[in-house]
Protein backbone atom coordinates (compact mmCIF):
# COMPACT_ATOMS: atom_id res chain seq x y z
CA UNK A 1 0.00 0.00 0.00
CA UNK A 2 1.26 3.84 -0.66
CA UNK A 3 0.72 6.71 1.51
CA UNK A 4 -2.43 8.51 0.73
CA UNK A 5 -0.61 11.81 2.10
CA UNK A 6 3.10 11.66 0.16
CA UNK A 7 2.96 8.47 -1.92
CA UNK A 8 5.57 6.85 -0.05
CA UNK A 9 5.71 3.18 1.14
CA UNK A 10 3.73 1.77 4.10
CA UNK A 11 4.44 -1.02 6.80
CA UNK A 12 2.04 -3.09 8.61
CA UNK A 13 1.95 -1.81 12.30
CA UNK A 14 -0.18 -0.76 15.23
CA UNK A 15 -0.85 2.87 16.61
CA UNK A 16 -2.80 4.46 19.42
CA UNK A 17 -6.43 6.19 18.21
CA UNK A 18 -7.50 9.09 20.47
CA UNK A 19 -11.57 9.81 19.44
CA UNK A 20 -12.33 13.37 21.69
CA UNK A 21 -16.41 13.20 22.37
CA UNK A 22 -17.31 16.11 24.12
CA UNK A 23 -16.23 16.33 27.67
CA UNK A 24 -14.80 12.64 27.43
CA UNK A 25 -11.97 10.80 25.36
CA UNK A 26 -11.67 7.47 23.69
CA UNK A 27 -8.41 5.61 23.89
CA UNK A 28 -7.97 2.75 21.61
CA UNK A 29 -4.65 1.10 21.94
CA UNK A 30 -3.10 -1.84 19.33
CA UNK A 31 -4.83 -0.53 16.20
CA UNK A 32 -3.61 -2.43 13.28
CA UNK A 33 -2.86 -0.03 10.54
CA UNK A 34 -0.45 1.38 7.58
CA UNK A 35 2.41 3.78 8.94
CA UNK A 36 3.96 5.98 6.05
CA UNK A 37 7.88 5.12 6.19
CA UNK A 38 8.41 8.68 5.27
CA UNK A 39 6.03 11.04 6.29
CA UNK A 40 4.42 8.58 9.04
CA UNK A 41 0.82 9.28 8.14
CA UNK A 42 -1.27 6.34 9.61
CA UNK A 43 -3.37 4.94 7.33
CA UNK A 44 -6.55 2.71 8.59
CA UNK A 45 -8.97 0.07 6.44
CA UNK A 46 -12.51 0.17 5.91
CA UNK A 47 -13.05 -2.43 8.21
CA UNK A 48 -10.48 -1.06 10.86
CA UNK A 49 -12.49 2.14 10.89
CA UNK A 50 -15.99 0.06 10.80
CA UNK A 51 -14.77 -1.49 14.32
CA UNK A 52 -13.37 1.39 15.90
CA UNK A 53 -16.70 3.60 14.98
CA UNK A 54 -18.26 0.44 16.98
CA UNK A 55 -15.70 0.23 19.95
CA UNK A 56 -16.06 4.21 20.29
CA UNK A 57 -20.20 4.01 20.49
CA UNK A 58 -19.85 1.07 22.88
CA UNK A 59 -17.19 2.81 25.02
CA UNK A 60 -19.29 6.25 25.20
CA UNK A 61 -22.44 4.37 26.25
CA UNK A 62 -20.27 2.97 29.16
CA UNK A 63 -17.69 5.18 30.41
CA UNK A 64 -17.51 8.74 32.18
CA UNK A 65 -14.73 10.92 31.16
CA UNK A 66 -12.25 8.50 29.52
CA UNK A 67 -11.59 5.29 28.36
CA UNK A 68 -9.17 3.18 27.46
CA UNK A 69 -9.67 -0.04 25.07
CA UNK A 70 -7.55 -2.62 23.78
CA UNK A 71 -8.00 -3.20 20.14
CA UNK A 72 -7.00 -6.74 19.80
CA UNK A 73 -9.60 -7.49 23.21
CA UNK A 74 -12.49 -6.02 21.06
CA UNK A 75 -11.62 -7.19 17.58
CA UNK A 76 -13.25 -10.48 17.93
Amino acid sequence: MRCIACGAKTNNGETTDVTELNTSLVIVRNVPCYKCTECNEIIYTADIVKRLEEIVKAAKLAMSVIAIVDYSDQAA
